[in-house]
């Protein structure tokens, strides 16, 4: 290892930039945690973390970027906890009923869907894109468990019921943030978990 590296063997400075942009998503994680979507402009965060907007823009050159980066960190916070999807439905209700203490990562994640149905937002749509194939494959693969544990019917397509579950969770959470008191996504969840039949009774 040389003066100019770390342990890693990479280049020191990697390793202090790599410091500065997890330092940048805690701040912006707490900005719309606290504040909503709103409040992260990216002039915003920079002066909440004390540097220049060049200097933020160096980390995430646009809004779109830093907020896509914002919501993946999020993600991969809450997939560290250890916690295991039971079924497709079951899964997104526990969500939702996690989801009642955040709202504003929840706002954040309702601007991200709006921004990839526009046109100019390029990493905003490969995000959601990626993001809507990898929770359709994952729910349908629980899906399919249930079925062979004798919990679904085996002739409901596994990639429907995940879509369904998807556009379900989604449209909840927007009701949801325009009128908490009206909507209670974890309840309409279980209801639509009943409503998913079981095999038809055999003879």
């Amino acid at each position: 290892m040389t003066a100019t590296e770390d342990q890693g063997g990479r280049p020191r400075g990697y390793a202090k930039g790599a410091a500065r942009r997890a330092q940048i998503l805690d701040e912006v994680i707490r900005m719309v945690a606290e504040k909503g979507v709103d409040a992260s402009s990216l002039r915003s965060v920079a002066e909440s973390l004390g540097i220049s907007h060049a200097a933020l823009r160096h980390y995430f050159p646009s809004r779109d970027e830093l907020l896509v980066a914002v919501y993946e960190e999020h993600e991969g916070r809450r997939a560290g906890t250890g916690e295991q999807p039971t079924s497709a439905v079951g899964d997104m209700r526990d969500s939702a009923e996690r989801n009642r203490s955040i709202p504003g990562l929840v706002q954040l994640y309702t601007v991200l869907m709006a921004d990839a149905a526009q046109q100019g937002h390029p990493a905003t749509r490969a995000f959601v894109r990626e993001r809507f194939a990898r929770v359709r494959a994952e729910l349908a693969g629980l899906v399919r468990a249930d079925q062979e544990a004798g919990r679904i019917d085996p002739d409901i397509d596994p990639e429907d019921l995940a879509s369904l579950a998807i556009a379900a969770s989604d449209g909840l959470q927007v009701q949801w943030l325009l009128d908490p008191e009206a909507v209670d996504g974890a309840r309409v969840l279980s209801l639509l978990e009943r409503l998913v039949p079981p095999p038809p009774p055999r003879g």
